[in-house]
């Protein structure tokens, strides 16, 4: 059962009624998130287009941006955000035993820049948390920070960085939320991994 109310089509506030239409017209639902969102009017009015800012299209590859996505989720263990990623992902022309080998930790068949894209998502994820300001003020190691920076170029960079904390934030409160699917299950061996 969800930590909040979702709330009913009758009682979302006016302001954020167009937006959430949209979004259901491009979904042909309403999604849990966007109900519970609903909660505070007036926040969907800003959330949607900020998601739709970071996670569209921009300088970073695309099937970057959708790999990270997948495996940010993969690495807070939630569900429901693993489901909307992988639906996402393979819209976006990921296929499903790319998105197996990101659940099992395979890397191998991954470019050189999309296994460091991988590399820096799982710092950005799980150590970073874990690294205090005495071991390291940006809590990611210099060898994978000069990696990255020889990788990518600054606007990439912002959109990566601000993609994987996007994600982080999002998939901790859908985790938090305890949703029920609403885009189906993720393919059977991600759902595994999750």
């Amino acid at each position: 059962m969800a930590l909040v109310p979702l709330v009913t089509r009758e009682l979302i506030d006016p302001t954020d009624l167009p937006l959430i239409e949209a979004g259901e017209a491009s979904f042909g639902k309403l999604l849990n998130t966007w109900l519970a969102i609903a909660n505070c009017p007036g926040m969907f009015t800003t959330y949607l287009p900020f998601v739709r800012a970071v996670s569209g299209p921009g300088e970073l590859d695309q099937r970057i941006k959708e790999l990270t996505a997948v495996y940010v989720s993969l690495l807070n263990h939630c569900r429901y955000t693993t489901s909307h990623r992988c639906y996402s992902a393979l819209a976006k022309g990921v296929s499903e035993a790319d998105l197996e080998r990101l659940a099992a930790g395979d890397f191998a068949s991954f470019t050189s820049r999309e296994q460091l894209a991988l590399r820096f998502t799982h710092a950005l994820t799980v150590d970073l948390p874990l690294t205090s300001r005495d071991d390291s003020a940006t809590g990611v190691g210099p060898e994978l920070l000069s990696q990255v920076r020889d990788s990518f170029e600054p606007r990439e960079l912002v959109e990566f960085v601000m993609s994987v904390g996007l994600w982080n934030a999002l998939t901790r409160f859908h985790r938090v939320m305890d949703f029920d699917l609403d885009l189906g299950e993720p393919p059977s061996a991600v759902d595994a991994a999750v």
